[in-house]
This record gives structure tokens, sequence and C-alpha cells, in this order.
């Protein structure tokens, strides 16, 4: 059965539906998160100084069941702004319907009417399920990511 989802961005009375699939993330990806961060994290979704969003998509049931994280930053390589899928994950439940790819379709709209340069994300190399849904919504850009602990 395809998605007949509603997305949309969180609301501060979204917090109870959205933090059990933001522990579910973290546990996918062997990550723990402290509280504190948790909790500035959320903050952060709703502070209109901040370019940090939170979208979901929610059920017949008005379940959330997805939810998709983006942050808007200045590059060197545009005058625009660039919008940064940080973090997506839906239910499993909820995989092969189309959930994952209507909230980044969901993401684009947003960076569009933001006037952002370009939409990216990341995946572990080792998660293709996922991998299957961005080839068919996105392409890979051949670069690989390198990092340096502080």
């Amino acid at each position: 059965k395809r998605m007949t989802n509603t997305i949309r961005f969180l609301q501060d009375s979204d917090r109870e539906g959205w933090e059990p699939l933001w522990r579910a993330y973290q546990v996918f990806y062997e990550a723990d998160i402290p509280r504190e961060t948790t909790n500035l994290t959320w903050e952060r979704f709703h502070d209109p100084s901040e370019l940090l969003y939170a979208l979901g998509s929610f059920d017949e049931s008005n379940k959330l069941v997805g939810i998709a994280h983006v942050i808007f930053h200045r590059s060197t390589w545009s005058a625009k702004n660039s919008c940064y899928l940080n973090d997506l994950y839906v239910e499993n439940d909820q995989r092969g319907k189309g959930t994952g790819s209507a909230l980044i379709e969901r993401v684009a709209e947003f960076a569009r009417e933001k006037d952002a340069g370009k939409l990216y994300w990341m995946t572990h190399e080792t998660n293709k399920t996922a991998q299957s849904v961005y080839d068919k919504v996105g392409f890979k850009s051949g670069f690989i990511q390198y990092r340096k602990t502080l």
C-alpha cells in the first residue's frame, strides 16, 4: 500500500511522537546522543532564529511515522544557501510505502521555497535500503566524507 501520509513541520506538541523515532534512528546508527543535546536540538527546531527544521510524516491515524531534519547553511561555492538533510528516519513498518521519498520531496520543496542552491545528504555505505531510495530521488555526488576527531 502506498503512503497517504501528511507531511508537515513538527510542532512543540509533537515531541512525544518524535522522541521514539529519534531514538530508533540513533540505535540504527549505533549512536547515543546525550539527553542535553536532544533537548537542545528540539529547542532549536522551534527557534525562529535557527536554520534547523524538523518535518514529520503522519499516517492516517495522525501517528508520526517518519522524520526529516534539515539545516540551511552558507557555502563558498554559491551565493545561495545549501540545504543539508541531516537526518531521515522512517519506521520499519512504513518502509517501501514511499514515506522516505515523500519526506525528501517535501524537504526539496522547502529548500526551493527558501531559495537554496542545493539539497544534499549522506548515508552510511552499508545502508543499502536507504541507497535504493536515494538512487531514485537523487544522485551520488562522487564526494567521500572524511572526519578528524576533535
